[in-house]
């Protein structure tokens, strides 16, 4: 039984797409940022309590929300991507489709954010 787990919490993260680097994120949001599809952006840090809290209620949300692209970014490693998308609190989750910001989520908000998500998404 416990391999099943792992087996589901390893397809919930890898649906949860994390960028360390600038370059990496480019290459994201260029194959991206025209797309209908509803993006979540993330944008997190380590030291941050309730971006933990809110960590696997992501993940949930990415594999229950599987018509939705989610993205994570840690406002440490990446403080110019935060910048450009005005992050001036953690957790924020940025919401995006074709390239512009549609909505914003700031704070560990499961309720809000899955309200959110369900609007955004089509």
């Amino acid at each position: 039984m416990g391999s099943i787990f792992s087996s589901r919490k390893n397809k919930a993260e890898s649906l949860v797409s994390a960028f360390h680097s600038e370059k990496a994120w480019e290459e994201h949001w260029k194959t991206n940022q025209n797309s209908t599809k509803l993006m979540v952006i993330h944008f997190t840090a380590s030291w941050c309590g309730p971006c933990r809290f809110i960590e696997p209620v992501i993940k949930e949300f990415a594999a229950k929300f599987t018509d939705v692209t989610f993205a994570k970014i840690d406002i440490d490693e990446l403080p110019s991507v935060a910048e450009e998308w005005m992050v001036e609190a953690v957790p924020t989750f940025v919401f995006v489709k074709k390239g512009t910001e549609v909505d914003k989520v700031v704070g560990a908000n499961k309720e809000e954010l899955e309200k959110k998500i369900e609007e955004q998404r089509f």
